[in-house]
């Protein structure tokens, strides 16, 4: 699984990362989180504001900042679906 937190690194963005980080590790999930920091990498994925959250190529959230629980939730509905 891959995670990635779009955006160019601003304190929104750290935040989204360390809540990422936080729903993986509490679900034990052997996920890779990915930074992408690149304005034209992050338009490929056609969100209007950052930060943005993929998983598995997939925007899940742009604009605002999940909840570990949400992310969670996000990852878990991402694995059942494979």
């Amino acid at each position: 699984m891959k995670v990635q937190i779009l955006g160019t690194g601003c304190s929104r963005c750290k935040i989204l990362a360390a809540n990422a980080e936080k729903a993986v590790q509490e679900l034990g999930l052997d996920a890779e989180i990915e930074k992408v920091t690149g304005i034209q990498d992050i338009m490929k994925f056609q969100i209007l504001m950052t930060p943005g959250l993929a998983i598995d190529g997939k925007v899940r959230s742009a604009g605002r900042i999940p909840s570990p629980g949400e992310i969670k939730t996000m990852l878990l509905e991402t694995e059942a679906a494979q």
